[in-house]
C-alpha cells in the first residue's frame, strides 16, 4: 500500500539490508517521495558509499552523503580503526564484537532526523535488525523505539522511525528483497567489512550474508557479477 502525501528518508549504507529498505520505502511512499542518505564516518569499507550512490541513482531517488569524522577520531573498533582485525572478536568486558561502533546508529538517526526536519520529511527508514544480527545493542527494537521518542521530544516533531527488517532473519530479508524486486540491486551492494570486491567471504558480515542467501535458496547477485 502506497502512503500518499508523506515523504521518507532512507538511511542507505550501500549494503544488503538498507537497499532492501530503500525498495520497501519506494513501494510504500512512492519513488518521488523517497530520499536516501549516507554517512561518511571514516569507515574502512568506504566502497559502500560509492555503492550507495549507485543504488540510489539506479532506483531513481534523490541521494545525499553527509560527512561525520568523529568515529574515526575515537577509534577502537574494527570498522574505523585499521589496527583492529575485523574477525568480530568479542570484547572480554562487554561481550560485544569488535565491529561494534559505539553510538553509530544513534548518531546516524539524529543526523537523519535533523536533515529530515529541515525538509518536512516525517518518516525515517533504517535497516537495523535484532534477528540474525551481530549483537549490536543499537539494533534492538527497544533502542529504536526509545530513540524515536527522544527525537520527537527533542525536535517537537512527529517523526516516525520505520524498521522493516527488525524481526526478520537474513533469509527472510532476502525473500523480502525478491518480493520487492530489489534482487538485481543486490549486485551493486557491499557488505564486506574488509572493503574489498569481490567480498572476502570470511568476515562476519560476509558469512551472515552468505548464510541468508543460502537458506533462501537464492543466488547472491553480487557473487554472480564480481
Amino acid at each position: 500500500m502506497t502512503v500518499t502525501g508523506d515523504k521518507a528518508l532512507v538511511l542507505l549504507s550501500g549494503g544488503q539490508d538498507s537497499t532492501t529498505c530503500l525498495y520497501w520505502a519506494i513501494e510504500r511512499f512512492g519513488r518521488q517521495a523517497v530520499t536516501a542518505i549516507s554517512f561518511d564516518y571514516g569507515q574502512r569499507h568506504r566502497i559502500e558509499l560509492d555503492c550507495a550512490a549507485t543504488i540510489a541513482d539506479k532506483a531513481g531517488v534523490s541521494y545525499v552523503c553527509l560527512p561525520i569524522n568523529t568515529f574515526a577520531a575515537l577509534g577502537g573498533d574494527a570498522l574505523t580503526d585499521t589496527g583492529v582485525d575485523v574477525r568480530g572478536d568479542l570484547d572480554t568486558e562487554t561481550g560485544l564484537p569488535n565491529t561494534f561502533v559505539p553510538g553509530r546508529n544513534l548518531i546516524f538517526l539524529s543526523f537523519a532526523a535533523a536533515y529530515a526536519y529541515q525538509r518536512r520529511i516525517r518518516h525515517l527508514v533504517t535497516g537495523v535488525a535484532q534477528t540474525d544480527y551481530s549483537g549490536y545493542p543499537d539494533c534492538r527494537s527497544q533502542t529504536i523505539e526509545s530513540m524515536q521518542e527522544t527525537l520527537r521530544l527533542g525536535m517537537e516533531s512527529d517523526v516516525r522511525v520505520h524498521t522493516p527488517l527488525m524481526h526478520k532473519s537474513k533469509k527472510e530479508t532476502v525473500e523480502l528483497a525478491r518480493e520487492l524486486g530489489a534482487l538485481d540491486a543486490m549486485a551493486d551492494t557491499h557488505t564486506c567489512y574488509n572493503g574489498v570486491r569481490p567480498p572476502c567471504g570470511e568476515c562476519p558480515a560476509c558469512l551472515l550474508r552468505a548464510k541468508g542467501f543460502a537458506e533462501a535458496g537464492v543466488e547472491d547477485p553480487l557473487i554472480r557479477t564480481v
